[in-house]
């Protein structure tokens, strides 16, 4: 059966599914191409069920503390199966909205494996749909004007480090473990590893990094690197940058074992699984892109700043074309597309201007130019830095550590950007996004009355201490 749509688009991710609600919204014939659940890795493999499990660590972690606030607790103990069931009733719910959404906006759905074809009977053009329905009927034919790939990314792994799902994992065999070890070894110090890290820290197991890079979180400010891991490192966690891991020397027992050149010797690390977060991979494969004339390039489909493909008519979105591979960034990006199919003439976005976040203990969030990344681009910089010890709220809440830290143009005056380390910053850091889209200064940002007491008053305080005006240090 043949089916004519607007627009098709194959992955009901974040991406997929946003692209699909505004493309209803502008009237367009929509339909969605999916193989698993909607919603996507972000919220059944990723975003939300890491969250759920970082907040349960949270919790435990702070009811091991509770004296310091006068609250006398005895016998604290962790009811995994209780927290992974919590973590799939959010899930759960989060699914059901978006299924709610699809209807709302007669969004048809088909489950199964969307492939392209090229120009055959149903279209001189590559992108006529063919899916393979996930129930085992009959294939059916979509005939879109337009198709959005959303397809994502999946975790990759080391050369010769075989993933198995029981000793060696990822984290999407992680997200679903059943009980914890005792230990773990961590093989990369990036966002996703050092949230693990925090993580199973708080919920008391050993937890050991490896990171290749001089220092983990390499793509943060070299300032909140060097916080993050002085912070971990008092958490308990053993963290070993430099670290170039052997992945023929893994040996499996009753746990396992592998080895890492470090500083020119070969030392040997050992736990009861290993968690492999090298960053991910795009999911191009089996979805039918040779059929048609678009690009890969370094793994990734390669766009114009409309999402464009070399097929004018099929748009890409997401992990798939590689760059922040973070979820509200394929939202925008679906968004974008959709707006330039419709002849919204959208605006480019702006990924200067894109706030990222580490959900770790304590939260990381960040947003424009590093100070090293700035000083590269041939600006003259001036900072501001602003610790969490003298915030009355940070005080309140018994989590101090960290600081803000502004970058900013010392010619223009012009804010470059802004890195956190702190309590809740990552639901503060939306502040510096909109100062970044609005082209604002540090002295705008440092005379915005923020109120008190407030974790914000750091960025005020940061911000006025560009200047050398910070009232509070």
């Amino acid at each position: 059966m043949a089916t004519e749509y607007d627009l098709v688009i194959v992955g009901g991710g974040t991406g997929g599914y946003v692209a699909a609600i505004r493309a209803s919204q502008l009237g367009l014939k929509t339909a969605i191409v999916e193989k698993g659940k909607l919603g996507g890795t972000c919220l059944h493999a990723g975003c939300i069920p890491s969250k759920a499990l970082l907040r349960s660590a949270e919790v435990f972690a702070t009811a091991k503390r509770s004296e310091e606030f006068g609250v006398i607790t005895s016998g604290v103990e962790l009811d995994f199966a209780k927290v992974q069931e919590r973590k799939q009733s959010i899930i759960d719910t989060l699914h059901k909205g978006v299924q709610h959404l699809m209807k709302q906006g007669k969004i048809d759905v088909y489950e199964g494996t969307g492939r392209i074809l090229g120009p055959s009977i149903f279209s001189p053009m590559p992108g006529t749909i063919s899916v393979e329905m996930n129930n085992g009927e009959e294939n059916e034919m979509l005939i879109p004007k337009n198709v959005i790939v959303s397809t994502g990314s999946r975790p990759r792994s080391l050369p010769g480090l075989e993933i198995d799902g029981e000793a060696v994992l990822t984290s999407d065999e992680a997200l679903n473990l059943q009980s914890l070890p005792k230990s773990i070894i961590i093989v990369g110090g990036g966002v996703i590893g050092i949230e693990w890290a925090s993580m199973l820290s708080d919920f008391g197991l050993d937890v050991t990094v490896l990171e290749y890079a001089d220092r983990i979180l390499p793509t943060e400010d070299a300032d909140i690197s060097k916080e993050m891991q002085r912070l971990l490192k008092k958490k308990g966690v053993a963290v070993v940058t430099g670290a170039k891991v052997l992945s023929e020397t893994l040996e499996k027992g009753e746990g396992v074992s592998i080895s890492a050149e470090h500083k020119g010797e070969v030392k040997t690390f050992s736990a009861e699984k290993i968690l492999v977060s090298v960053g991910r991979q795009a999911n191009v494969e089996g979805i039918g892109l040779e059929n048609t004339d678009i690009q890969i390039e370094n793994g990734f489909i390669k766009t114009n700043a409309f999402m464009q493909t070399k097929e004018s008519h099929i748009y890409a979105i997401g992990d798939v074309i590689g760059g922040m591979q973070l979820a509200h960034v394929a939202s925008h990006e679906g968004i974008t597309a959709v707006e330039h199919i419709a002849g919204k003439n959208p605006s480019a976005i702006t990924y200067r201007n894109v706030s990222r976040c580490v959900y770790s203990t304590p939260e990381i969030a960040s947003v424009g130019y590093t100070e090293a990344e700035a000083k590269d681009a041939g600006f003259d910089v001036k900072t501001g830095k602003f610790s969490f010890r003298a915030i009355g709220k940070a005080l309140v809440f018994g989590e101090s550590d960290g600081f803000v830290k502004l970058v900013a143009d010392a010619k223009t005056d012009d804010l470059l950007g802004v890195h956190m380390i702190g309590p809740h910053v990552t639901d503060m850091i939306s502040e510096a996004g909109l100062a970044m889209v609005l082209d604002a200064t540090p002295w705008e940002i440092g005379h915005t009355i923020h109120p008190h007491p407030t974790l914000s008053e750091a960025i005020g305080e940061a911000a006025l201490a560009v200047d050398g005006s910070a009232i509070h240090s």
